[in-house]
């Protein structure tokens, strides 16, 4: 997943450089459902590898590379007939025709070499395109590639077209003279290279490995890539931000309407979600930037953009000259404001009026910014509307889809025992009582009448319900009361049906509509006593409550979900061994295409493995959008890659791929980084110190009471010694078929760990405008026993869950200890024992796999008699 925010304290150590990277187009993918057990996509208008899990097949995969094909031995046609020539599939690509003499799929497939010269020829003068469609859909009897079913398949299947997103004017030009050279150039190298192709039907030639360069031949373009290439574009990512200024004024028209100086654009919705609905996205529709994280805050005259390190870069990218970018958080830089909220209550003049939608700021942050209104003479106000939404003509509209029930089968508890227990914690609380009270009773105004909850995955937690309404988050837009004596669910009608309505009758649980809480509030409906909340709650609901009416406490539903049962973890386990085999088949099928001569670009691999996924039991989408990136663009902890200006993936700097699947038993979260050529020595030592503080972390022992961000320094420590560090936190919590980000325990997290945690791993270090690199897999806190039992039973370590190798190709070995050495091939190993049973059908993953697991250390042949030469 996209690493957690930085944690309080770390050492920057990255350049200055700036750069642009590719810019959202709004292109998405669309495709009904063939199962209903599977979860309906979310629309996420910024998406481009969504978590819609369409049913998709690569044609040419199920071709044999040593198998002539009937129809040019003359079994099925004359063999004089010409074969007609079809374009390679969008992730498969075309074959550079120099590789090998064998059959396969490409350019020229069984033509003789006249024929395919003066084909090529013909193609490059009528500048002819491929009408193909780049997927097909197929039957789920008819997916496993290599068989007899899947070869009919591709000739019977109806097609499905994935279009080009829509492109800006000022990107339809021609070709400048300098791209029709090189398209030029590339033909004839194009041509000279088929006609050195042989014609025989099977050749026992050895295959010739092509060089691992970049080509500029149109025959090893690939999908989005190829379709750029004949039309001549080479449209700049540095021109993707969206104009905000028409925006922008619409926006202070209304401010200066409702008597507002300042206003304030959150990235969150009502509830506090990390990722919301495409309807809540408005502080990414005022100002372009698509990120997670960061606050929006506008002026009459000037316009900020708040974001953290995780952001810095592409934030700079996606905005336009309309928004100053704040850099919070940077130690580095003296001027550097902690967080937005301590920029807004510096830089507001007195006597503002601050105005903000009070349902999408939390309690916590908007009492922080009250408390020094009053010094600046400023005040909040809070218009009838969301500002907004009076200037966002086209707003998505808000999801209508049905929740449904996560079945004990997953979540180990049901509902009415998860209810209990959260009745029994507020019974347990203690009345509020003022402290300057001479009373030794407390009133009934006192005593703690229920509970409210707003965040999204605790209700769904609890109720043992999923919903649609969030990109890559099985959750639905709702609140949930619970009463000493009655429980209330606002949830809109319209996502309920008859199955659900009897559940919750079952459970004691009242259904109203969803804007129905707020009569609720004002009514007092639970009679005397005070309602918990917890300080992320909405300040909209605070504000309607009065401090009569609540008491701020920890959030105890996030803590009980916090705590996986042994259900939920060996649903994780088997999640993530199942997203395992598909990690596994993509980086089998990636370093397979590109060491064969293929040219792919980051968004075709981002599809691509989401492709192995799917194919996998209990899928129900992706958890996040897929990190597809190479060289430059890995430097971007949060880049994801679009259609239209993907780079392609090369030899020469680190890919990383960092993606996970959504399973009904299991939230999946892994990053790998590998290298298909030769790295350099800082690539190696950088990688080498990123692996050594993931093992660092993976292998630690700790006491009871230890938090994440105790152990912290640890993943840091081989970096620090180098004089290296990363900006992002060391791991996060995430959930079990639910969000991704989970809980306030982790490793910028002073929460103590505890049994049934889970937690990521992911280090990494990025040289911006470069490369970068990061590995990342899943962990569960367990105790552990020691060899001295001092304190007790209280030693706790961590059981690794993720099951994907790690690649050593890129490592110093001269930097491990032999402990490192061992963990790293055991790790591989370990995946060989657990996935190889599971990829016998799939040839070219169980070969990749085994090469893993038996690889040594470092590049091979790095000197004299495979000795690697160091020079001091």
């Amino acid at each position: 997943m996209p690493p957690p925010p930085p944690p309080p304290i770390c050492i920057p150590f990255i350049s200055r450089q700036k750069r642009r990277v590719s810019i959202d187009d709004k292109s998405d993918v669309s495709h009904p459902h063939a199962q209903l057990t599977r979860r309906p996509s979310a629309y996420s208008s910024s998406s481009t590898l969504t978590s819609l899990p369409d049913n998709l097949t690569f044609r040419t995969d199920s071709e044999k590379y040593d198998e002539v094909p009937p129809l040019f031995t003359g079994g099925e046609k004359d063999s004089n007939t010409p074969p007609k020539l079809s374009r390679g599939n969008t992730m498969t690509g075309t074959k550079k025709s120099t590789a090998s003499s064998k059959w396969g799929y490409g350019w020229g497939l069984g033509k003789k070499e006249k024929e395919v010269e003066a084909h090529m020829h013909q193609r490059s003068v009528s500048g002819a395109s491929s009408p193909l469609p780049q997927y097909q859909t197929v039957e789920p009897s008819l997916q496993r590639s290599g068989t007899k079913s899947s070869q009919a398949t591709r000739s019977t299947q109806s097609t499905v077209r994935v279009d080009e997103p829509p492109r800006r004017s000022d990107s339809r030009r021609k070709p400048s003279s300098l791209e029709r050279k090189d398209t030029q150039r590339s033909h004839v190298s194009r041509r000279s290279q088929d006609s050195k192709a042989t014609t025989s039907s099977r050749s026992t030639a050895p295959r010739i490995r092509p060089p691992l360069t970049a080509s500029d031949s149109a025959s090893t373009l690939v999908g989005s890539a190829l379709e750029r290439k004949e039309r001549g574009d080479v449209e700049s990512i540095h021109d993707r931000s969206v104009n905000t200024t028409e925006r922008l004024a619409a926006l202070r028209e209304q401010m200066l309407k409702n008597n507002v100086d300042v206003y304030l654009v959150p990235s969150e919705d009502a509830h506090g979600s990390e990722y919301v609905a495409a309807s809540d996205k408005r502080r990414e529709f005022i100002t372009g930037f698509t990120g997670t994280a960061g606050a929006a805050i506008i002026t009459r005259e000037n316009a900020y953009l708040a974001v953290d390190s995780r952001y810095w870069v592409q934030a700079e990218n996606q905005t336009d000259a309309n928004w100053e970018i704040l850099r919070v958080g940077d130690i580095n830089d003296p001027k550097s404001f902690k967080d937005w909220v301590e920029f807004l209550v510096t830089m507001l003049p007195k006597g503002s009026r601050l105005g903000v939608d009070a349902r999408m700021i939390s309690h916590e942050k908007a009492s922080a910014i009250n408390s020094k209104l009053t010094h600046l003479d400023s005040r909040f106000v809070f218009p009838a509307m969301n500002l907004v939404d009076l200037v966002w003509k086209e707003k998505p509209a808000k999801s209508k889809g049905s929740v449904y029930v996560q079945s004990i089968e997953y979540t180990g508890k049901d509902a009415t025992y998860k209810l209990y227990k959260i009745r029994e914690w507020i019974k347990a609380q203690p009345p509020s009582i003022p402290s300057f009270s001479k009373a030794t009773e407390p009133t009934p105004q006192q005593i703690q009448a229920g509970m409210l909850v707003s965040n999204l995955a605790c209700i769904a937690w609890t109720l043992n319900l999923r919903g649609v309404d969030i990109p890559f988050n099985p959750l639905f837009h709702a609140y949930l009361f619970i009463g000493l004596d009655k429980t209330i669910l606002f949830l809109d009608a319209s996502k309920v049906d008859e199955n659900i309505e009897r559940y919750l009758e079952k459970m004691g649980v009242e259904r109203r509509n969803y804007t129905d809480l707020w009569p609720f509030m004002r009514k007092r409906e639970w009679g005397d006593g005070k309602i918990i909340i917890p300080s992320t709650t909405s300040y909209a609901i605070s504000l309607m409550l009065t401090h009569f009416r609540y008491t701020i406490s920890p959030n105890r539903v996030e803590f009980l979900m916090s705590i996986k049962n042994e259900t939920e973890i060996a649903g994780l386990r088997h999640a993530y061994i199942r997203d395992g085999v598909a990690f596994v088949q993509f980086l089998a099928w990636l370093e397979n295409k590109l060491n064969s001569g293929y040219d792919i670009t980051e968004w075709e691999a981002g599809w691509r493995v989401k492709e192995f996924r799917m194919k996998q039991r209990k899928f129900m989408g992706l958890a996040y959008e897929t990190i597809s990136a190479s060289g430059p663009n890995a430097a971007l902890p949060h880049y994801t890659p679009k259609k239209a200006t993907a780079k392609m993936i090369d030899r020469d700097t680190p890919y990383l791929n960092d993606s996970g699947g959504q399973y009904r038993d299991g939230t999946c979260d892994t990053t790998r980084t590998l290298h298909f050529g030769r790295p350099t020595p800082h690539m190696s030592e950088a990688y080498t110190r990123v692996v050594q503080g993931h093992i660092a972390i993976d292998t630690a022992i700790f006491p009871e009471g230890t938090s994440g961000y105790q152990l912290d320094s640890q993943a840091r420590r081989p970096l620090w010694k180098d004089g290296m560090n990363y900006l992002h936190g060391t791991g996060h919590g995430f959930g079990s078929f639910l969000t991704v980000h989970e809980g306030e325990h982790g490793f910028s997290s002073n929460v103590p760990l505890m049994p049934g945690h889970v937690v990521t791993n992911e280090p990494g270090f990025y040289v911006e405008g470069k490369w970068g690199v990061r590995v990342e897999s899943a962990l569960v806190v367990k105790r552990v026993k020691t060899k001295q039992e001092f304190g007790g039973d209280t030693w706790l370590g961590f059981e690794r869950l993720t099951c994907v190798p790690i690649q050593t190709r890129m490592i110093k070995e001269s930097l491990l200890t032999k402990e490192e050495k061992s963990w790293l091939k055991d790790h591989n190993m370990r995946c060989w024992d657990i996935l190889s049973p599971l990829l016998r059908e799939d040839k070219v993953a169980l070969k990749w796999l085994r090469k893993e697991a038996d690889r040594g250390i470092g590049l091979p042949g790095s000197g004299p008699g495979g000795l690697t030469v160091e020079w001091d």
